[in-house]
């Protein structure tokens, strides 16, 4: 049999749903009409969302064995300028608020939430979560992150009141050009990794894990939400 040309197994294969990853965020029965719109339930999902978040930050930080790939970006600009990583954080945010403006993107009440909550979270988290000192521990507790930012992230973007400004990028990049989200991801954590290192920032496995698997883990995520409500485009 003669298939017709650009065809292939795999684009033939129909997988239902839940069990295909999402290339873009769905608008469910919960997401917001607009990104300023304050609905209980629409703010509820965008809250539990970033505390996952913020909650999987934590766990990395505390497995020990490498931070996210913007840490170690703050930590390499903090070696060449002397300003304190959390400075740099704030200051590496509004630069990437900036590469919002050629992507059309609008900052909504998630972009505030996300800066405020995010972090209360992980000061919280960080100090009630395990701290091993076994690599095997270790090395789930860090899996264990990268996927609870996944989900949290798929939460609050689900919640279309505006996302955090590092994944305003990403969506911005996807919706511009047609691009999956997690490459776009991939392609993003894997940049300022390099950057990072290059300016003296210091990393690890964990940092490694975060950069290949966020992506996947959050459109995974966008994935299995689908069934609970997502609107057909």
């Amino acid at each position: 049999m003669v298939r017709p040309a650009g065809t292939s197994v795999a684009s033939r294969i129909r997988l239902p749903d839940r069990f295909r990853p999402s290339r873009h965020v769905p608008h469910f029965s919960w997401s917001a009409s607009s990104r300023w719109e304050v609905r209980a339930r629409t703010v509820a999902v965008l809250l539990v969302g970033l505390w996952v978040f913020g909650t999987g930050d934590a766990l990395l930080l505390r497995a020990g064995i490498g931070n996210t790939p913007w840490t170690v970006l703050a930590e390499g600009l903090g070696e060449r300028t002397g300003l304190s990583v959390g400075v740099l954080t704030i200051l590496i945010g509004a630069a990437v608020l900036l590469a919002w403006i050629p992507l059309t993107e609008r900052p909504g009440l998630g972009t505030v939430a996300n800066i405020v909550v995010i972090g209360i979270a992980i000061d919280v988290m960080a100090a009630v979560v395990p701290t091993p000192d076994r690599f095997p521990a270790q090395l789930a507790q860090a899996v264990l992150g990268v996927l609870m930012v996944g989900v949290g992230g798929a939460l609050y973007l689900s919640a279309q009141l505006g996302p955090g400004p590092r994944d305003g990028w990403m969506t911005g990049l996807g919706q511009r050009f047609d691009w999956p989200i997690s490459w776009v991801r991939l392609g993003i954590e894997v940049t300022v990794l390099v950057a990072g290192v290059a300016l003296g920032g210091t990393f690890g496995l964990g940092t490694v894990l975060f950069a290949l698997f966020i992506g996947h883990s959050l459109a995974w995520s966008l994935a299995a939400l689908r069934p609970l409500g997502a609107k057909a485009p």
